[in-house]
């Protein structure tokens, strides 16, 4: 049967008969230069040595000219992405031909010849090569087995970017505020007005520019660089010298609690601003679809969302950057976000949906990511303890594992030692003593001259002994 199988599968057509199909039937040129030349791979940009590449966002305020120049941008991208994943997904579904960057390219200097798609022509060819290029990563992630098959982008829910390379944007930096200076797009004539809320690491030249707008309305531009970032000072015990470390449980009565009783409120941004919300929801739809009316309802929706981003983002940015500098070591638990926030099902799916929101409100992801990155950038180690680790109905005092407990457990008793235990409180100072053991294997594991790796779960500790 496996063999029927394997002889009924279409074989993917290479060689000469794929070079004919591809300038025939997909309209795809042979490549017109260096005939001779070998084909190679591209190759990666790779960073200087002992430097990190890190992405400044600020905002700008572009004139009415360049704001029509870059959603004419937006739209080009989003077009030029879509029709590349048609083409690949066409070559392969009529023809077993498979296409990559260098073919979808070629494609594009056919498209922006093209009678009905001359108006390409008016956005830069790198901007529209980069959108191509990031379908190639998309499906280099798909074949990978760590994403999903690319989708179609939407005008309107599809976020709105463009990316700008080296060759597609002049940097001038202003001699008097090092780190700021002059941007100016291509197939603009002037810079961009942008607010440097900080200036860039002086005498750094941007890698890369991205231009984006949110559903508000709001331009922003992110500028890629490589600079240097010095790691902290380490920070010790005072009477053993041993790491300082932290143990982090992260929950919905409180956002994160400290092994030492310190409670971080959960600013319920969603529950804050829900009647706002629920009000503007009503008032949009009683406009007429179409309408100017309806089109104000809803940026007033999105501007009112774009501030509980801001303010979510900003609290989590202070939070995490106050536990990096205070602590050495960072412990928290392995969670499963997308196991946690599932869609409800049958009996009690109203409380379900209820808790997924406030498992969203809270951000858990954002915030275990804005850990890992700057204990990496900082040199600290962030310790991830196993998901199935008991620390809610472990005793921190004795050992003793208790029974499971229900979410409205807020408090319990040891039925060993007799201890009473915050249910966060106890967590935390478990997951605490746990990632300090596993601190404590690494390091023992470790040759000399080694340095600690910044991040080490549970379940590759053997791997990360062996490799460090």
């Amino acid at each position: 049967m496996a063999e029927a199988a394997e002889k009924d599968e279409p074989i993917r057509v290479t060689g000469a008969e794929a070079k004919r199909v591809k300038r025939e039937a997909l309209g795809v040129p042979d490549r017109a230069k260096h005939q001779q030349r070998v084909a190679v791979p591209m190759q990666r940009r790779t960073p200087e040595a002992d430097t990190r590449q890190r992405v400044y966002r600020y905002r700008c305020y572009p004139t009415p000219t360049q704001a029509e120049q870059l959603i004419k941008t937006f739209g080009a991208c989003r077009w030029t992405y879509n029709e590349g994943l048609a083409l690949r997904e066409k070559a392969w579904r009529e023809h077993r031909v498979s296409l990559g960057f260098a073919e979808s390219c070629r494609a594009l200097t056919g498209w922006r010849n093209a009678e009905g798609t001359q108006w390409l022509q008016e956005v830069s060819s790198t901007v529209l090569q980069q959108a191509l290029r990031h379908l190639d990563v998309a499906f280099g992630q798909f074949f990978s087995g760590s994403a999903k098959h690319p989708k179609r982008k939407k005008r309107g829910r599809s976020r709105d970017s463009a990316t700008y390379v080296r060759t597609g944007f002049r940097w001038a930096e202003d001699p008097e505020r090092p780190g700021t200076g002059l941007i100016a797009l291509a197939k603009q004539s002037g810079p961009l007005r942008i607010r440097w809320s900080r200036p860039l690491p002086a005498g750094t030249r941007p890698v890369k520019l991205n231009v984006s707008r949110d559903r508000a309305g709001r331009f922003f531009i992110s500028v890629l660089v490589e600079e240097r970032i010095e790691p902290l000072p380490p920070v010790f015990l005072r009477d053993g010298g041993a790491p300082k470390a932290v143990g982090l449980d992260l929950g919905l009565a409180a956002l994160v609690t400290l092994d030492d009783g310190e409670k971080v409120d959960h600013p319920r941004l969603l529950k804050k601003y829900g009647a706002k919300l629920a009000q503007l929801q009503r008032s949009l739809h009683r406009k007429k679809r179409g309408s100017s009316n309806r089109e104000k309802a809803r940026q007033e929706i999105a501007r009112l969302y774009a501030l509980i981003g801001d303010v979510r983002r900003d609290a989590l940015d202070q939070l995490t950057t106050r536990l990096v500098r205070e602590n050495q070591v960072l412990v928290v638990e392995d969670l499963s976000i997308a196991s946690l926030v599932r869609s409800p099902r049958g009996k009690g799916r109203r409380r379900k949906a209820g808790l997924n929101r406030a498992i969203l409100d809270a951000s858990w992801g954002e915030l275990l990511r804005q850990l890992r990155y700057k204990c990496a950038w900082y040199g600290r180690t962030l310790v991830i303890v196993d998901r199935f680790f008991p620390s809610t109905r472990r005793c921190s005092a004795c050992g003793v594992v208790g029974p499971k407990l229900d979410l409205a457990v807020r408090g319990w008793s040891c039925g060993g030692c007799g201890a009473v235990h915050d249910r966060d409180v106890n967590a935390a100072r478990n997951l605490r003593e746990e990632g300090m053991r596993l601190y404590e294997v690494v390091v023992s594991a470790l040759p000399p001259g080694r340095t600690m790796p910044s991040m080490i779960r549970a379940s590759e500790v053997p791997d990360v002994v062996l490799t460090a």
